[in-house]
């Protein structure tokens, strides 16, 4: 009986995966600034959207990442429903706290909220997928550095959302999405240092699906998804457009109607 727990990442994984978070943060927070400006229907779709985005970009990211994830002694399988059920959760966390933030009353307030459960959503899509692996073995948690990576979590996604929604321009949003990519990247590799496997050899096979079996062709679909969406996002335009071509529309007909 042995235990070890490799982290063979490389350079390559990690950089992927973190561009992924960064892409569905950059679609999320954009969507979320969008929803603060609009009202009714439009403000819940724009939160909707925001939610699936970032839910996406994460659980994206996560998997990704787990490519390099491999433990001498065993291989590794995927609990489908609850790999499936880490997707849903950090979608359903997400969307709570931006709905926090987009139909609050008390800014300051709406933004905690927002960060805590945001936050709160990325650690549990990350723990809920690690509980979805099927292998010889049990695994450990160092208590200590779990919590670490709820902390970090919860502060980097309250600090994008504030970047987001309190700093315009360009450059602002990108370095909200920089830095909201960042607090998924850097929990997960915090959480993922937290683990240790005691390996129990045995011939009995394992249930569920490999990564390339399942999790990969999705991570695909979901990427896929998120660069429509971003075109999609960027062809649209603001409500700030909308009245600025409103006002220029007006502007062309004023002077047929006083001739």
């Amino acid at each position: 009986m042995g235990s070890m727990t490799e982290l063979g990442y490389g350079w390559l994984t990690p950089i992927l995966s973190y561009l992924m978070a960064v892409l569905g943060s950059a679609l999320g927070l954009r969507c979320t600034v969008r929803a603060v400006a609009a009202t009714g229907r439009s403000k819940r779709n724009w939160l909707l959207t925001a939610a699936s985005a970032i839910g996406a970009g994460i659980w994206t990211m996560h998997f990704i990442g787990m490519l390099g994830f491999t433990v001498t002694g065993t291989d590794i399988r995927f609990n489908v429903p609850l790999t499936v059920l880490s997707l849903v959760s950090a979608v359903v966390f997400v969307g709570f706290g931006l709905f926090a933030v987009g139909y609050g009353t008390h800014k300051w307030r709406s933004l905690i909220v927002g960060g805590i459960t945001t936050g709160f959503g990325v650690a549990a899509m990350h723990y809920l997928g690690m509980l979805a692996l099927d292998l010889h073995g049990t695994l450990h948690y160092d208590p200590t550095t779990v919590a670490l990576s709820v902390v970090i979590a919860v502060v980097a996604a309250t600090a994008a959302l504030w970047a987001g929604l309190n700093v315009s321009g360009p450059l602002a949003a990108a370095g909200a999405a920089l830095v909201m990519g960042l607090a998924v990247s850097s929990m997960h590799y915090t959480g993922m240092r937290a683990v240790t496997v005691q390996v129990h050899p045995s011939n009995v096979p394992l249930h569920g699906a490999s990564l390339m079996q399942f999790i990969f062709p999705l991570a695909v679909g979901l990427g896929s998804y998120l660069f429509l969406t971003s075109a999609f996002v960027a062809l649209s335009p603001t409500a700030q457009e909308r009245a600025a071509n409103a006002d220029a529309e007006g502007l062309r007909v004023l002077p047929a109607v006083t001739r």
